[in-house]
């Protein structure tokens, strides 16, 4: 049965639903007891959604695209079979003719007194207009302030009514299996709607929505539309953002998945200080899963940590003494148990300072200090933008570094040339490059650095075979002359 990130409702192509630590943000956690009276069982959530929900937003987000007078064939197809030439069909909100208009609805939280608001990037991805609003029905325009694809979190900026409700942060890492949780939210676009269920599972790694796994798992009901939501504790915290769902059709089967209120707060810090992107710290080592096999040879009791793979010269990695085969089983006291939640734990420690990595070398358990710094920039960009008429005309190409990776936000090779951006409309964006594309070889010939990639493109070729490296699998296309 398939994950499914929860995809805007009424968006043809996905099946979407969507802070500095504040301590007087965060009430102590109280004792968890059980109902003991008939009374206790019949009390309400009400008070909870109250203080909540008035933080919950609807998020309409909508990419307008210009058509050119010249229209392709597949333009005259989509409007002859998808009524695109109808009144209002494939038009901007105005119905302005010449342009068309693709839609997504989501949900989101106000988490800040400044008027920011976290979503779901996937509810804003590629969009460039974006309105939210308010659970009283007021509306405001949207500034996208930051996105980041990686953690498929987005924040919004929005011009601060007096009476603006943020809701506290809570802390994730606090939660237990069976506390008991409320989802918040616009499912299917019928309006804010209210779910309530426990939290099944924690640090759930294998969802594949987005490169920082470590999801909460709840089966408080969740559907396409509710993407971006809060889910709330019975103190009115948010302490997770909704995110997937675990389904075959699309609707709710009661296992939902949230991104944890302690990635949140990273991100939202981010866009606090003014940041278009999070920065992360940078470890420049390769990690592997611990088989049983590998817990027995080095005396594990069971398969748990990371298995260090490989380290890059002059890292952070190399630097504190890290050697190949060390296993790191915790990040500052904070166990790992695969390479999923070491990337969360690490990615969440800042680009200041250090942190310490509890590792097993032999039979001997150690603490090492690990520096917490940026992606360096190994090599220069040598950025090329491509003019000649070739498949990547309209395409800007850089040589990889970790740096351009952090910034491309995409796991890039060593040595190669990735696609930093696209020209909508031009060769580059029909032929279907996008942001991230690492270009391995052109007709047979390997690519390692823009100069080769110009030298080629200076060359005519009949037909241009392109193999790409797009999210660590090669594909290859040819293109005519």
């Amino acid at each position: 049965m398939p994950f499914s990130p929860l995809r805007p409702a009424g968006l043809l192509s996905v099946l979407l639903l969507a802070a500095t630590p504040v301590a007087a943000q965060m009430a102590q956690t109280p004792e968890k007891t059980v109902p003991l009276s008939k009374g206790e069982i019949q009390l309400s959530f009400a008070p909870v959604v109250k203080r909540a929900a008035p933080s919950v937003v609807n998020v309409y987000a909508t990419h307008v695209e210009k058509r050119t007078a010249r229209s392709s064939a597949m333009d005259e197809f989509m409007r002859r079979f998808f009524g695109e030439d109808r009144p209002g069909g494939g038009r901007s909100p105005g119905g302005m003719p010449g342009e068309r208009a693709q839609r997504s609805l989501g949900s989101g939280v106000i988490v800040d007194g400044s008027g920011l608001v976290i979503t779901n990037n996937h509810v804003i991805a590629e969009m460039n207009e974006v309105k939210v609003s308010l659970a009283d029905k007021r509306e405001f325009e949207a500034q996208i302030v930051l996105r980041d694809p990686r953690t498929d979190l987005a924040v919004l900026k929005i011009k601060t009514p007096a009476d603006i409700a943020p809701m506290p942060i809570g802390d994730s890492d606090h939660l237990e299996v069976g506390d008991v949780v409320l989802a918040i939210g616009n499912p299917f676009g019928v309006g804010q709607t209210v779910t309530q269920g426990i939290v099944s599972a924690l640090a759930r790694t294998q969802v594949g929505s987005s490169d920082y796994q470590f999801f909460i798992q709840t089966d408080a009901a969740i559907n396409p539309g509710n993407s971006g939501g809060a889910l709330v504790d019975l103190q009115g915290r948010l302490v997770g953002v909704n995110t997937a769902i675990y389904s075959q059709s699309g609707g709710s089967h009661g296992i939902g998945f949230a991104i944890p209120a302690s990635m949140i707060r990273a991100v939202v810090e981010a866009a606090k200080t003014g940041g278009s992107l999070v920065r992360r710290p940078w470890l420049g080592a390769r990690v592997q899963s611990v088989t049983p096999d590998i817990a027995e040879s080095v005396g594990l009791d069971r398969p748990t940590g990371v298995l260090v793979a490989s380290m890059q010269a002059k890292s952070p990695a190399e630097e504190a003494g890290l050697k190949r085969g060390d296993v790191v089983l915790s990040i500052d006291g904070q166990s790992v148990d695969d390479p999923e939640a070491f990337g969360y734990r690490f990615a969440l420690k800042g680009i200041s300072g250090t942190t310490q990595f509890g590792i097993l070398r032999g039979t001997r358990r150690q603490t090492l200090a690990v520096k917490l710094s940026p992606a360096p920039e190994t090599r220069p960009r040598d950025a090329l933008k491509v003019r000649a008429r070739t498949p990547f005309a309209g395409a800007t190409l850089v040589n990889t570094s970790p740096a351009v990776g952090e910034e491309l936000q995409a796991d890039l090779p060593e040595e190669g040339v990735a696609v930093s951006a696209v020209e909508d409309g031009s060769l580059a964006n029909r032929a279907g490059f996008k942001k991230g594309d690492v270009i391995v070889a052109i007709n047979g010939i390997p690519v390692a650095s823009t100069k080769d990639l110009d030298r080629l493109t200076q060359r005519s070729f009949g037909l241009w075979e392109v193999s790409i490296n797009r999210g660590g699998e090669v594909l290859t296309s040819v293109f005519g002359g």
